[in-house]
């Protein structure tokens, strides 16, 4: 059910972040825009000859190992959740984000850069309504025995529950971790968290020429003894990190959601199925370009 709640936001100012891209290894600065009501989040690849523009929208989505990927017209921006996530988790709903690579910088693997930098911008409110989802009937999509459901609530808020399930991996081992999204718990409790591998996994990575500038004090690698040369920000961080990204993924659905999220041993790909699926019952649309139409 689609609802209004508050009004739409933007950034008060222009503000950048540099870094190096996880995947590719190349320097690459984002800048943060002000951007007028009804925007949304808009991706410009100043890069490239006409600086072309990628709504930030469900249906841009193709399928990227360990990232979410955006592409529009031929055009791609990738590992985009980070952003995404912090910009909802500030309740930032229209905005330019100017970019020079394709991919988004890493960081420490957490959205921490990008919240300061947001927060430093300032907020300001606009003159529209920001149109919010009302959760008022069950949603679960499985696979392979990972599951997220999406589920109506008693009260006003956003609510998101992770169950992180590592058992060849004593040092992340069982976590469950549960928030009530607001802006200051994004800050201080979320957006901290940072990406994890196992460094079985890394070194495949590696193998295949990725990662070449990225250091195991440059997000979290796991042993069986925990993280190597690093040290975990909270002692589920790992929870906290796949709950940064549903909210990053959840933000393709351009409206704020009031229900319950939760996620068991899910990724990228049934975070996007379940953004779609909140969609696809909100407005009773059996195909995507009716839920474009819709969310748009």
């Amino acid at each position: 059910m689609e609802t209004t709640s508050r009004l739409q936001t933007t950034i008060a100012n222009e503000v950048s972040v540099s870094g190096i891209g996880y995947w590719s290894g190349l320097d690459v600065t984002v800048k943060f825009r002000p951007a007028v009501s009804g925007t949304g989040v808009v991706f410009v690849r100043s890069d490239l000859d006409g600086k072309p523009e990628i709504p930030a929208q469900i249906h841009h989505r193709v399928q990227s190992p360990r990232r979410t990927t955006l592409s529009c017209n031929g055009h791609k921006v990738e590992m985009v959740e980070h952003i995404l996530s912090a910009l909802v988790g500030l309740q930032i709903d229209n905005c330019i984000v100017e970019v020079d690579r394709v991919e988004m910088p890493g960081m420490d693997g957490s959205s921490i850069a990008f919240a300061r930098a947001l927060q430093s911008a300032g907020r300001i409110e606009q003159d529209q309504p920001r149109k919010q989802i009302v959760l008022d009937t069950p949603i679960r999509i499985e696979e392979k025995g990972a599951w997220v459901e999406a589920l109506p609530t008693a009260n006003e808020s956003f609510e998101l529950v992770y169950d992180v399930d590592y058992p060849d991996c004593p040092a992340i081992g069982k976590q469950h971790t549960r928030y009530r999204l607001d802006r200051s718990t994004y800050q201080q409790q979320i957006a901290p968290a940072r990406t994890f591998v196992l460094k079985h996994e890394a070194e495949v990575l590696r193998q295949q020429g990725l990662g070449k500038r990225v250091s195991y004090r440059d997000l979290l690698v796991f042993d069986d003894d925990g993280p190597i040369d690093n040290v975990l920000n909270f002692e589920d961080e790992c929870g906290r990190h796949k709950i940064l990204d549903m909210i990053g993924d959840l933000a393709l659905t351009g409206y704020d959601i009031v229900g319950r999220v939760h996620g068991h041993k899910s990724g990228h790909r049934l975070n996007s199925q379940l953004a779609f699926a909140i969609l696809h019952q909100a407005f009773d649309c059996d195909s995507l370009d009716n839920i474009n139409r819709y969310s748009a």
